[in-house]
């Protein structure tokens, strides 16, 4: 689909449902299950992100998430690479290290955070762990994805031709893995904004989460909107970032699928 007919949908279907956002909030829409009694219109969500805009609040709560983030986020970047590539390399390292970590995957941001506020002796410090934990496994589970999924007969004509292990690895295993890193590395951006507001609602002082969270006990309905706004828009850009960067590396890897 060219961009012609791309971007003209993509814009009608964010109409439809502003559209239908507007509606159902006017009415005071109530579905039994579900109801609109309370949710504020898009003029008022409008207005309230004009205020927080123009307030001195905007700043602070963004540096202090997208600080969180990305602290977190590299550090499980490198961990999580590191770690995919000896698991998917190595039997010893799969049948050593694979375990304990698929029993730790499971366990959500939430059991986390106790646990962490007793580790560290900073607030801080556990808002970045709990981002950490977040966007750790998705990375090392593609990575070592993609190591496996190496065509072996790639790594064998190489080491027929003289190849070491680092040479197989520089040369073979990271451009052919490369994809499936990429895609672990934009999925755990996301997750780790996921896992980073979760730990600001409960012990952070500045952060979009904080916000939306002290919103909501403050019952600033239209706010709880802006902070989840601002909670999609920046998770949407930094993972469509990550996957931007993650194509200037693997110029040899195409999709078939227009963006």
């Amino acid at each position: 689909m060219t961009a012609l007919y791309r971007w003209p949908l993509r814009l009608a279907s964010l109409a439809a449902c502003l559209l239908c956002w507007q509606l159902a909030a006017t009415a005071r829409l109530d579905l039994g299950l579900i109801t609109f009694s309370y949710v504020p219109t898009p003029g008022a969500v409008l207005e309230a992100a004009w205020q927080l805009v123009h307030s001195s609040k905007l700043l602070a709560h963004l540096s202090s998430s997208l600080a969180r983030v990305f602290a977190g986020y590299l550090a499980a970047a490198v961990l999580g690479v590191l770690l995919g590539l000896a698991i998917g390399r190595s039997r010893w390292a799969e049948y050593s290290l694979l375990p304990p970590l698929e029993v730790l995957r499971p366990i959500p941001a939430v059991a986390w955070i106790p646990l962490a506020i007793l580790m560290f002796p900073s607030a801080e410090l556990s808002m970045v762990f709990i981002t950490f934990t977040g966007a750790l496994f998705p990375i090392l589970l593609n990575t070592v994805h993609g190591v496996e999924g190496v065509d072996p007969r790639l790594v064998a004509s190489a080491r027929s031709l003289g190849a070491g292990r680092l040479a197989i690895l520089r040369e073979v295993v990271l451009p052919g893995a490369a994809p499936s890193i990429v895609t672990g590395l934009a999925i755990g951006m996301g997750t780790s904004w996921f896992c980073l507001v979760t730990a600001e609602m409960i012990s952070g002082q500045f952060g979009i989460g904080y916000y939306t969270w002290e919103s909501y006990t403050l019952q600033n309905y239209p706010d709880i909107v802006v902070g989840m706004l601002l909670i999609g828009l920046l998770g949407m850009g930094s993972s469509g970032l990550v996957k931007r960067l993650g194509g200037l590396v693997t110029p040899w890897y195409r999709t078939g699928r227009n963006a």
